[in-house]
């Protein structure tokens, strides 16, 4: 089960209460205060992990907390304080305050960690409060609470490329032709209804590269108001560096004009936001292999006027699939370079 999204309420451990206690020691008639302090609460942390890949197991397990500590006791003992909790959640994780919207971290990179609920503070003792003039005191301190937060959890897949277009565009199919996903295929739409994610691998060791490719279950008219399968999906190519574009042109989709379909397709990017519509995009006319000639010539026309790369496929016969393949390798390739570049330190 594939779950992207999930609400969490966290309590961090409260703090143990400080003791009140005297020394009673044979020969020491007047022992003093030893009352020793409690334990603090543990904290809740949160880390990525590159073992999940889903929220899964926070939808059905929405609450947690951790331990609290341990109050203090006699002869100036500590208490032990809480166990902290840690929650692991996928790499491409947003952290939001549930109460603000404020994005709180988001998580890139494996193995980030970071506190959201802070332990409370243990109590002291008496024997802190004990002076020169106050030398039997029965002040004590009570364990401070723990924090509570409630928190939503939105997951962003990370990949380089993401495929896009109408339902039955082929999408499905060409992600089972360059790379080892096995996603549902069918003869009709919405066969898809979870994003789908591909390793696509190109060259020959020990030069060979990578690139996570994914594929989005199919927009329609009206999404961004809710159509279809809205556009929940769209945040997991967020991230993405280039989006491959299918426009099916062949006389099976139903749909008379492919360039009409690109629009339709492009304004609902655009109105998801996010900079989506700004993206690199990569123009493919899929199903070659029954295509209509004037639709195939209408997209290319359409794609040659915008600037943009346009290639044929057919993802059931592999024309062309290879050739796009190594295309998109090579603008992921372009892409890492610039993205590195960028934040490489300057040397002087």
């Amino acid at each position: 089960m594939f779950i992207d999204e999930a609400k969490i309420k966290v309590k961090a451990g409260d703090g143990g209460n400080g003791c009140m206690a005297f020394r009673r020691e044979k020969f020491v008639p007047r022992g003093g205060p030893s009352g020793g302090d409690g334990g603090h609460g543990g904290d809740v942390i949160m880390e990525s992990s590159e073992r999940h890949n889903t929220l899964v197991h926070f939808r059905f397990n929405p609450e947690h907390k951790s331990g609290r500590g341990e109050h203090g006791m006699g002869s100036n003992c500590t208490g032990q304080d809480g166990d902290d909790l840690i929650l692991k959640v996928p790499v491409g994780t947003a952290l939001y305050d549930q109460e603000t919207g404020e994005l709180v971290h988001d998580f890139q990179h494996p193995d980030e960690r970071i506190v959201i609920a802070k332990g409370g503070r243990g109590g002291r003792g008496n024997q802190h409060f004990a002076t020169s003039t106050h030398q039997a005191p029965r002040e004590h301190e009570m364990g401070r609470p723990g924090e509570e937060r409630v928190y939503r959890l939105e997951l962003k897949l990370l990949a380089d490329v993401g495929l896009v277009g109408y339902p039955n565009a082929g999408k499905s199919t060409l992600i089972s032709r360059i790379s080892a996903a096995k996603p549902k295929i069918a003869d009709y739409p919405f066969t898809t209804l979870e994003p789908n994610l591909g390793v696509v691998t190109i060259g020959e060791a020990p030069h060979e590269e990578s690139f996570v490719v994914a594929d989005i279950p199919g927009l329609i008219e009206g999404a961004h108001l809710g159509a279809g399968l809205g556009v929940q999906f769209l945040r997991h190519i967020e991230r993405t560096r280039i989006l491959v574009h299918l426009v099916d042109v062949s006389d099976g989709s139903g749909r008379p004009d492919p360039v009409e379909d690109f629009k339709v397709i492009m304004g609902e990017l655009k109105s998801f936001g996010h900079g989506l519509a700004e993206k690199e995009m990569i123009v493919v006319a899929s199903k070659s292999d029954v295509a209509n000639p004037d639709k195939l010539k209408k997209l290319q026309s359409m794609a040659k006027r915008r600037k943009l790369p346009f290639y044929t496929i057919s993802a059931v016969t592999g024309q062309g699939v290879d050739a796009l393949r190594y295309a998109i390798g090579e603008r992921v390739r372009t892409s890492r370079q610039a993205e590195s570049a960028a934040v490489s330190p300057v040397r002087l």
